[in-house]
């Protein structure tokens, strides 16, 4: 059996052969809310600079903008009207989404950041037409006042939605998994050619339906194996790093990929019955029960449109009780307008905005702003182990030689069997001889043997590789040295020279090197260390053994993970929980911060809200720095801007008028804008964190300063 004829295979271990290719969909359809959330982006941005265009001729021809800056305006002509007409289009058409927004929230009695915007630009409008007209006092004048606010806010909101919406869709990388047509059996006897088949969509499978999976091909639908012996990758599903042998009667899950050989399944379940569709479901169910949480500048601008309500109101009783109607409606408009400051409207989205761009810069992606929020508080990391804490590819971990062999000559033997072949085992042996400078030798008479090992004549002796089938076949005893590496989950291939056993290789999963020091770094912050996987219990248990970490949830299956996040939740912790899988999705989604290692797959990423670009795990610690710093900038903001409203509204409600002093209504608009450039230089400030992964470790290891 030559190497054209056959992949090679490994019996007990799993050592699957190359695949041709991954017969994967080409493209998919969007989901329309996905689709929703960018027309949403693109409403705001397109709002935006139409809006910007309009209101600088709106506010260089306000009367009362003129008067502040001190440059004359003509009084007749078409000049006036110009701010009073573009100032309606601007209300109307750029205020519209506020002023819905506004509706909405007046009808759920809930109000916040829109029902202060919509007051703020309703009362600023109609003062200012009636100034206009002449009906209210000429210093009503807000045109210019109006025109700002609605740019400014424009200019939060598309930043906000820019940063929750997400890159892609977590339903639609789910769906990708499953390929475009199966191959399905419609005349089992065939003829002398073999038997008749069709291609189908996925979709048109029945219970019952055999299909025939080819080598490197995704299997269509769960099903039942009734013919042939493959080794099937599930790692998309279960988290497992090494592929599994399914043989004739085994179940297979949809998604899966035969890495092999070809086999044949009789489909058992079909659309929601499968278990990539229960998948779906739980990521679906998770991410639209963390949707619901609210906004910190909602909860601000609650409260500030109760407060400026009340000002208003008593600023129009008071002064009409003091005998001055034409200073009740001009000090209650003033109060009005005034109360939404500016910089409300900005405080936490610029400093998201700053925030992502600079997280961006140390390898961290933002994608749901409300993950940022919340990360200072998580006191539990949820690690997946294969892919996030390892590698996820195969190392030779140990090595022995027997009596009568050199180390280097053993490895160099079975570098060369392996030589011609395409398995991640084998190029992991190619490469552990490579590391140690060892002159990999030419062969030839490479052969195969499905579920036993490769066979190859090296430098002229007839060298074998496999599991413990080769053994068994040869008649072999295993080298008493790799019993431990049995035990403890590693793959063993032993190596035989002629009829004789030359040595044994134990591979596993290689950890990262970057995941000690992580770990370090978050028990320094107090955090507890968790680790989660489908890998056995022995595998799982040195894992956590070298790393140090706290607690281990070994053989835990797909649908179990979402299971294991809500359990640590209902000990009333706050869990993040970092993964790279399929099968990661639904405990991303659920966890209280998902982040994903971006080396991963598109539905992992999509289900969390932070994305590690690199799959360094170092960078959790740069994302709780991040989310303190972050915090701390929102709450410094939003206090400047709810504290203008604390001195300005009173002062302009005219409480200091017994002593003589009231807020002028220019000196009012004046320090609302200046309230949003502090704002803005604050949020600069987090320009200055170093977020790379080696820096926040250092930093919270006491290392070495963070600049």
């Amino acid at each position: 059996m030559t190497r054209d004829e056959q992949h090679e295979h490994r019996g007990g271990e799993a050592h699957a052969g190359h695949a041709h290719g991954d017969h994967t969909g080409h493209e998919h359809a969007a989901h329309a809310n996905h689709a929703g959330r960018g027309d949403h982006v693109a409403r705001y941005r397109r709002l935006f600079w139409i809006m910007l265009v309009i209101a600088i001729p709106t506010i260089a021809l306000s009367p009362m903008f003129a008067l502040i800056l001190g440059y004359p305006l003509p009084h007749d002509g078409i000049v006036p009207w110009i701010s009073p007409v573009l100032g309606t289009v601007m209300y109307v058409w750029g205020g519209a989404p506020f002023l819905t927004g506004a509706w909405g929230e007046l009808k759920a009695r809930k109000p916040g950041m829109m029902l202060l915007i919509g007051l703020a630009i309703t009362v600023a409008y109609f003062a200012s037409l009636g100034a206009s007209l002449g009906i209210l006092d000429h210093h009503l004048d807000f045109w210019w006042e109006l025109a700002l606010l609605i740019v400014i806010m424009l200019l939060g909101h598309w930043i906000e939605m820019k940063s929750v919406m997400q890159a892609s869709s977590a339903l639609d990388a789910l769906a990708a998994l499953l390929p475009d047509e199966a191959e399905r059996v419609v005349d089992a006897a065939g003829s002398a050619d073999g038997p008749r088949t069709e291609r189908v969509a996925p979709a048109e499978l029945a219970a019952g339906d055999v299909v025939i999976v080819r080598p490197g091909g995704r299997v269509p639908a769960d099903g039942e194996i009734t013919e042939g012996t493959a080794a099937l990758d599930e790692s998309m599903i279960t988290g497992e790093s090494r592929a599994v042998e399914r043989g004739p009667g085994e179940h297979v899950v949809a998604g899966t990929v035969a890495t092999d050989t070809a086999i044949r399944v009789r489909v058992t379940a079909v659309g929601d019955d499968t278990a990539l569709a229960g998948i779906q479901r739980l990521v679906a169910e998770a991410q639209s029960s963390s949707s619901r949480a609210q906004r910190l500048a909602d909860t601000a601008a609650g409260w500030l449109f109760w407060f400026a309500l009340g000002a208003g109101v008593a600023t129009a009783i008071v002064w009409t009780l003091l005998g001055s109607p034409d200073d009740a409606v001009t000090r209650t408009i003033t109060v009005l307008v005034i109360a939404c400051p500016h910089a409300l409207g900005l405080a936490i989205p610029l400093v998201v905005q700053i925030a992502t761009e600079r997280a961006a810069k140390g390898g961290v992606l933002i994608t749901d702003r409300l993950a940022l929020e919340t990360m200072r508080t998580v006191d539990t990391i949820l690690f997946d182990k294969t892919g996030t804490l390892t590698k996820g590819e195969p190392a030779v971990t140990e090595a022995a030689a027997a009596d009568g062999f050199e180390l280097d000559a053993v490895l160099a033997l079975a570098a060369g069997a392996e030589a011609d072949s395409e398995h991640p085992l084998a190029k992991a042996i190619v490469a552990e001889a490579e590391r140690r400078g060892i002159r990999v030798p030419h062969a030839s008479g490479f052969e195969a043997s499905a579920a036993v090992g490769v066979t190859a004549d090296v430098d002229g002796t007839r060298v074998r590789v496999g599991g413990p089938r080769l053994l068994a076949d040869a008649g072999l005893a295993a080298l008493p040295a790799s019993t431990p590496w049995a035990e403890a989950g590693a793959t063993v291939l032993h190596v035989l020279a002629g009829e004789r056993v030359a040595g044994a290789l134990a591979l596993a999963d290689e950890v990262r090197p970057e995941s000690r020091d992580a770990v370090d770094a978050l028990h320094a912050l107090d955090r507890q260390v968790v680790m989660i996987t489908g890998d056995a219990e022995p595998v799982a248990r040195a894992v956590a053994a070298d790393l140090g970490i706290d607690r281990v949830f070994a053989e835990v299956r797909p649908e179990d993970k979402a299971a294991k996040v809500r359990e640590l939740q209902g000990e009333g912790r706050t869990v993040a929980m970092v993964g790279d899988g399929v099968n990661d999705a639904p405990a991303l989604a659920q966890a209280d911060v998902g982040i994903a290692i971006g080396a991963g797959t598109d539905v992992a990423i999509a289900s969390a809200g932070v994305v590690l670009a690199s799959s360094d795990p170092r960078s959790v610690v740069s994302v709780i720095e991040l989310s303190r710093a972050t915090y701390r900038k929102m709450l410094q903001n939003l206090w400047w801007a709810a504290g203008y409203n604390l001195v300005s509204v009173p002062l302009a409600a005219g409480v200091l008028a017994p002593v003589g002093f009231v807020l002028p209504m220019s000196v009012g608009a004046i320090l609302m804008s200046l309230s949003t450039i502090v704002v803005a230089l604050n949020a600069q400030l987090l320009r200055r964190l170093d977020l790379r992964p080696e820096a926040s470790v250092r930093a919270v290891l006491g290392r070495a300063p963070v600049t």
